[in-house]
């Protein structure tokens, strides 16, 4: 018997008949019942075919992973959110700050606070990605933007990073992606444990995501591609930096899933079996304050803000999309995301993001049909931590 996300499947087959991407996997859960599916090949020669539990390099979606990871020290007391990160990384303290974005890296002026938990975990840690035409845009191009994860041990990352002014104070605005790498050398540093055993002893082995971690060089990955106007070209860089086990464990990009290991985590999370339930609903609703979020509006628009290391919609959004859904997406064409009554979904493909606003409408349009059409027919599906009047 077809199931609930048939409709959406047929879309991905066509997405992968048009040639838009040579196979993808993806799965979801609709009112608490969860499907998987993959369509075409790992490579545009066909050489295999995509399965279910073809793993794939996941990116920005790693930041979820990681956040969890971190709030789960939150939950046990090792880690608080307004803790200095100079208690662990001393190289990080009495940070400088530029004294305008746009002001040569000789010009600073000293921090008007640490360096905190929290910073990182709200991307307002002054340090990032600069879009503009800067001295620290040209400064840290290498060693703060992604997709790529760094080429360096922890150890070499921290000290880089530490003769580097922030491009803003502390707290002041939302700018993104590097305070997810360093919260990789963080996280080591507070619980004495290398991250990848620290990833599976709170993470993935108590959820049995034996598809989830840091890359060990043995995966039969999907060829990345990177779209050239003309066709699909290899993103050779992006596989070589994945051809064997990282020098540095990247929370901010640097991670391999499968879709089903990827869609436990996230309903899982949801569910509050993660988390306490005042942790992840911290994590998955709007942290940011307004003059902060200039930075994610720049990024994102104004219909969305951030949590923990996760995207939060705090404005009407797509047609398919709702105010409180939480997820991200990743440059390796990868998305994920809930929704406020817990349905979530998945898809990875090979096919690399050309830019922030890339689109997965091919897979998010079809679901949210499905889900409008079930809305009045079916009772929705709630976490387990739900209860009448608190949802």
């Amino acid at each position: 018997m077809p199931g609930r996300a048939e409709p959406l499947w047929d879309a991905l087959t066509e997405t992968v008949r048009t040639g838009w991407c040579p196979g993808l996997v993806a799965g979801v859960r609709i009112n608490g019942e969860t499907e998987v599916f993959a369509a075409g090949s790992l490579d545009t020669a066909a050489s295999a075919p995509m399965t279910a539990d073809t793993p794939f390099r996941i990116s920005s979606l790693s930041k979820l992973l990681g956040g969890a990871l971190a709030l789960s020290l939150v939950a046990d007391g090792t880690l608080g959110l307004d803790d200095d990160v100079a208690r662990w990384l001393p190289a990080l303290a009495a940070p400088r700050v530029l004294a305008t974005p746009d002001a040569p890296l000789s010009m600073t002026v000293p921090a008007r606070g640490p360096l905190t938990v929290r910073h990182l975990l709200t991307f307002t840690a002054g340090m990032g990605i600069d879009f503009g035409d800067t001295a620290y845009a040209a400064a840290t191009r290498e060693l703060l933007w992604g997709p790529n994860p760094p080429s360096l041990t922890p150890a070499e990352y921290l000290e880089r990073v530490a003769e580097l002014p922030l491009a803003h104070q502390p707290g002041e605005r939302w700018i993104y992606h590097a305070p997810a790498d360093l919260l990789s050398v963080l996280l080591p540093a507070v619980a004495l444990t290398p991250l990848d055993e620290l990833m599976s002893e709170r993470i993935t082995a108590p959820l049995d995501l034996a598809g989830t971690g840091f890359p060990s060089g043995n995966e039969q990955f999907p060829t990345a591609y990177e779209e050239t106007g003309g066709g699909l070209r290899e993103a050779v860089s992006y596989r070589d930096s994945f051809a064997s086990p990282p020098r540095f464990a990247s929370l901010a990009g640097g991670m391999v899933s499968t879709v089903p290991d990827y869609l436990t985590f996230l309903t899982a999370l949801a569910d509050d079996a993660v988390l306490p339930a005042a942790l992840r609903e911290q994590m998955t609703s709007d942290q940011l304050t307004g003059p902060q979020r200039a930075g994610m509006i720049e990024m994102s628009g104004p219909d969305e803000s951030w949590g923990f290391m996760t995207a939060v919609q705090i404005g009407i959004g797509h047609p398919w999309s709702e105010p409180g859904m939480w997820g991200w997406s990743g440059g390796s064409g990868v998305s994920a995301a809930v929704y406020p009554n817990g349905d979530a979904g998945v898809v990875f493909t090979q096919r690399m993001m050309s830019a922030p606003d890339d689109s997965f409408d091919f897979f998010w349009e079809p679901l949210g049909t499905i889900r409008n059409n079930l809305r009045t027919r079916e009772p929705k599906h709630r976490g387990a931590g739900w209860q009448p009047g608190v949802w």
